[in-house]
């Protein structure tokens, strides 16, 4: 979609002040800069639709202090083991009849271990693949045989959020390095998958933080296709569930400053959205957020996430139309 007269070129080298110049804007102008490069690169009006089923849930031996997963918490998550094949291709069909064009498969693991379950995973991935949606997993840490066997299988993405910056990163998280997470995505890129990779505010970082995280994604050598925006959704029995909520306008900044230094970049709106109503929403997607989560379960993962009617309203009401995926099913 990039025009003769794009105001964008794709760089890999930005600097943090020139991130923090974009970042502090003032906020309308930052929007209509967002908005400009959006239309440069991207279909106006058009959003991608993506559901996420959690396929594993809770009993993580991770200490992510936002996660309600972590076992170590006292939370009303309910552990639940590896789903069978053919419920998790039963909810990926009904995602594909209700517009998604991307299914997402995320089960609470640290790490990718070859046993069983990661066979049944593979299972998962060519069943998905085969019903022409695109397959995207976040399954923890990665090796690169593990990429390629994923790859092999029809997978299109694999989602592995940095979180915030490499500063701030042990404050948050003190079980694995943030070296651990930059390593899975050179693994996945070895392998030839797309990278689904972004981060949380609202974790108790600062603009500058919040500016680091986004300058390593934007200098990793090729954009991560996909950068998930996530505001903090705090969960009961955490330690961060006492933090205070995420200022929509800092969505909006993080958003629309993602779209201007990755003009090719799927930007999401992701976790946080069932704390803004319809026009915080819309003014997300107007700062160059065109892809988001929905799904029948009204949840995203183990948080609430605005149903599916309530999206589909949405998104007529603002003339938004689901973006349709090139993929063919294999029997089409």
């Amino acid at each position: 979609m990039k025009d003769n007269h794009t105001i964008a070129t794709i760089r890999h080298d930005w600097t943090k002040e020139e991130i923090q110049a974009i970042y502090d804007t003032p906020l309308l102008e930052l929007v209509y800069q967002a908005a400009t490069v959006h239309r440069a690169y991207h279909p106006k009006n058009e959003v991608q639709v993506s559901t996420l089923l959690s396929i594993k849930t809770g009993g993580c031996p991770e200490d992510c202090s936002y996660c309600g997963q972590a076992a170590r918490y006292q939370t009303d998550i309910k552990v639940q083991r590896l789903l069978p094949v053919d419920t998790v291709l039963s909810h990926a069909q009904k995602a594909k009849d209700n517009g998604s064009s991307r299914f997402c498969m995320a089960a609470a693991w640290r790490e990718v271990r070859d046993n069983k379950d990661f066979d049944k995973v593979i299972d998962m991935v060519k069943g998905v693949n085969e019903m022409g949606l695109e397959v995207c997993c976040t399954l923890g840490m990665l090796t690169e045989e593990q990429a390629i066997r994923l790859q092999e299988a029809g997978l299109h993405a694999y989602n592995h959020n940095i979180d915030t910056s490499s500063e701030n990163y042990d404050n948050i998280i003190s079980t694995r390095k943030f070296s651990n997470r930059t390593d899975t995505i050179q693994n996945v890129r070895k392998a030839g998958i797309t990278v689904c990779s972004g981060g949380i505010i609202g974790l108790g970082e600062n603009d500058s933080d919040r500016i680091s995280m986004l300058m390593t994604l934007a200098n990793m050598e090729k954009h991560p296709e996909s950068v998930p925006i996530n505001a903090l959704v705090r969960v009961k029995g955490t330690p961060m569930e006492d933090m205070p909520k995420v200022d929509t306008t800092d969505m909006v900044r993080m958003i629309a400053t993602a779209r201007i230094i990755m003009p090719e970049t799927m930007v999401r709106l992701s976790a946080g959205r069932i704390e803004m109503d319809e026009f915080e929403q819309a003014m997300c997607f107007m700062a160059g957020a065109n892809s988001m989560f929905s799904g029948e379960n009204e949840t995203l993962l183990v948080t609430p996430n605005p149903s599916l009617t309530k999206d589909k309203t949405l998104l007529e009401k603002f003339g938004l139309k689901p973006m349709v995926s090139s993929k063919k099913a294999c029997h089409e």
